[in-house]
């Protein structure tokens, strides 16, 4: 038997965003791809987020588009966007927690830790499900800013708990740095896909 786990990332791309934008930073998927092929047998990354339904451009599509061709197996969902009757203020109904879920527990018996992306405390009881498979669960938040991007119970529940702020020295640019400019014009340059390839059986 391989002493080399097998790893699947799950990313709730709002709430990451969110987190590294608390923190000061942004995300380098390049780079966050990279430092947990050199933990394990990497054989998914998911990114998980949501587009507002007839909005002609998003801010989020040259990422969706990189990420999809670098390695990154996204997941979107459209959103309705509407105002709230009582306050007045728009709001955007939708939500990917669902769907993030039912892939995990999916995805449970072919490997041995799922890395989850989000401090949402909703989470918590898809990874007691998981632990009970025997997945050992890594939760990716943060307890640096105030208050705390993680959900108490959800940073609890985790096997191991990861602060973003720890990680910024290895998956992190600074804003300045955004990609939207040079990385997102450049063809796609990523190692074959490999163990993360879709068309890949997973074993």
């Amino acid at each position: 038997m391989s002493s080399i786990e097998k790893i699947a990332l799950f990313i709730d791309g709002s709430n990451l965003h969110a987190t590294s934008k608390a923190l000061g930073f942004d995300i380098d998927y390049r780079r966050l791809l990279g430092e947990f092929q050199s933990r394990g047998v990497l054989l998914r990354a998911f990114y998980y987020t949501t587009l507002i339904e007839n909005q002609e451009y998003s801010s989020i599509r040259p990422l969706i588009d990189w990420l999809d061709y670098n390695g990154y197996t996204v997941v979107t969902k459209l959103t309705k966007e509407f105002v709230d009757a009582t306050t007045g203020r728009r709001k955007v109904k939708g939500s990917m927690d669902v769907d993030l879920a039912v892939s995990a527990m999916e995805l449970a018996k072919h490997v041995d830790q799922i890395v989850l992306f989000s401090g949402d405390g909703d989470f918590r009881s898809l990874v007691e499900a998981l632990q009970r498979r025997g997945v050992r669960v890594t939760v990716v938040s943060t307890l640096s800013t105030q208050p705390p991007m993680v959900a108490d119970d959800l940073r609890r529940q985790a096997d191991v708990f990861i602060d973003l702020a720890e990680l910024r020295q290895k998956v992190g640019r600074d804003p300045v740095d955004r990609p939207g400019s040079r990385e997102m014009r450049q063809s796609p340059q990523f190692p074959a896909r490999g163990a993360i390839n879709r068309g890949d059986p997973v074993e």
